[in-house]
């Protein structure tokens, strides 16, 4: 059985028909398009779109005790208590093995699973392989229960040249089950979306793999399988057009505001490289370069051995002799900025360090920022990097800020109304981090069935081609949802198979 939460969930029922629209919750008849199962959920990027889709929720697996409760309040806690799923704790509870697996029907599995090594020895392929790694506890669940859609997310390095064995063990897998899959990985950031579609102002790329039944005859004849999507733009969007101000909350309407604002050596470190922009600006009128600059670098280019160069990697080596070049080109400037920022020299050594890839932005206060360990990073305030699992926050410079984790949310694509109730913010960012971008999910599961509508039950197909494009329509501001009103095609799709 599932260690399951103390709370009175209703529990599915076994054998439900896969074909009838309705499912019964604690002997509730709950009409519904189609059914899924959200494992490894985290705080609920899978269920956000698969709700605005039609679907409902049957059973819920996140083994971290905090992200399960925040699931739990923002998805569960408000279904009436016959609606509610199965939440566990842990998979392998529900794996077992030997024996059946305890998870309800469904019509689809959805799982950010997290990515494990497969041994390589012999080179085996498959469900042998696969065991001992949490794919296999998703691939014992498609193989007892056979959903009629898989979907799956993870890091984009999961398909690249360092995993290539283990992600031809995972598409070899899903065919020897029955799901009709493109070996080729569908690749897909939110940042691509027009906010008419859900989309949001992070580059977060991410692999999504999709597959539909058709059985195991069929999935490993029908190999040639494009990917669902394409990574690129959609709609035409200018990616340039993204303002992280469209995610943004007003200063004034968050709690303890002043537990995010920069403290007052961030500031200084601030300030003293942006009086370096404003002078070059001013006595040159370019920006900084693109380079790295490492301000204890900064001497003339004579002055290095060749031999102490030839020695360094070839990475260091290019970037030492750029701000020696750099110092010789801008020497006069540097000189009378050092003078007026004596202080300069007593920041941590990471703090002399920038990394401008800000553009033609004209202030570092107009930028965002990041505080890494190679330096102080500046981009342009239109879209964000991807959000990770540390702290690595987002700092809004127009705001002397950092994002809050409301914010964070809200640029993984959930709605306003989402909450995390006065948990630690370390744990709100892990787990916005470790989250599914609602707008990306929604658009290749969208695409997924409109393209094998024909494979798959009307019901579902219906119920998912008429919903709405944007799945959160309130994640961005008024001001980006007017821009999307202005420029979108209808938000309304009727392609649905009849």
């Amino acid at each position: 059985m599932n260690d399951a939460l103390p709370l009175d969930f209703g529990r599915p029922a076994r054998g439900l028909d896969s074909a009838d629209p309705s499912a019964k919750l604690g002997g509730v008849a709950v009409s519904t398009a189609f059914r899924y199962v959200d494992l490894f959920a985290g705080i609920g990027g899978f269920h956000a779109m698969l709700d605005h889709a039609g679907g409902h929720c049957v059973y819920v697996s996140e083994i971290d005790r905090e992200a399960r409760e925040t699931y739990v309040r923002n998805w569960v806690d408000p279904l009436p208590a016959s609606q509610r799923p199965v939440i566990n704790t842990d998979i392998n509870l529900a794996t077992p093995e030997a024996g059946a697996v305890d998870v309800p029907e469904h019509d689809v599995l959805a799982a950010g699973f997290p990515c494990q090594p497969f041994s390589k020895s012999g080179y085996q392929r498959g469900m042998d392989e696969a065991r001992g790694t949490l794919f296999w506890n998703i691939a014992r669940i498609l193989e007892e229960r056979k959903p009629r859609v898989v979907l799956l997310e993870n890091v984009r390095n999961i398909a690249g040249p360092r995993h290539r064995h283990e992600w031809e063990v995972i598409i070899q897998t899903l065919r020897e089950i029955g799901y009709r899959v493109s070996a080729t990985p569908s690749v897909f950031s939110p940042h691509l979306l027009p906010p008419s579609r859900g989309g949001t102002p992070q580059v977060r790329d991410r692999v999504f793999i999709l597959g539909t039944y058709v059985g195991p005859e069929r999935a490993l004849a029908e190999t040639d399988v494009p990917p669902t999507v394409v990574r690129g733009p959609v709609d035409g969007w200018n990616v340039h057009e993204w303002d992280v101000d469209w995610i943004l909350d007003d200063d004034s309407s968050i709690p303890d505001r002043d537990r995010y604002a920069l403290t007052a050596d961030q500031t200084a470190w601030i300030d003293a490289w942006d009086e370096l922009v404003q002078r070059m600006w001013a006595a040159r009128g370019v920006r900084l370069p693109g380079f790295p600059l490492w301000a204890d670098a900064w001497v003339p280019e004579r002055s290095w051995d060749p031999i102490v160069l030839e020695a360094l990697p070839r990475w260091k080596s290019d970037i030492l002799i750029k701000n020696a070049r750099f110092y010789d080109e801008h020497r006069d400037i540097i000189h009378d900025w050092r003078k007026a920022n004596l202080h300069f020299s007593s920041f941590p050594e990471s703090r002399r360090k920038l990394e401008w890839q800000a553009q033609g932005t004209r202030s570092l206060w107009h930028t965002v920022m990041h505080f890494r360990p190679s330096g102080i990073r500046a981009k342009a305030p239109t879209y964000l990097p991807a959000l990770v699992a540390i702290t690595q926050t987002s700092v809004i410079g127009s705001r002397r800020r950092r994002i809050t984790p409301h914010e964070a949310a809200r640029l993984q694509g959930l709605p306003r109304s989402f909450s995390f109730k006065g948990q630690r913010d370390q744990a709100s960012y892990k787990q916005v981090g470790n989250g599914v971008a609602v707008g990306a999910a929604w658009h290749v599961f969208r695409a997924h069935v409109e393209r094998d509508a024909s494979e798959l039950p009307p019901r579902l197909v219906n119920s998912v081609l008429h919903a709405a494009l944007n799945p959160t329509v309130d994640a961005l501001s008024e001001s980006a949802m007017a821009l999307a009103s202005a420029s979108a095609p209808s938000p309304w799709a009727v392609t649905a198979a009849s």
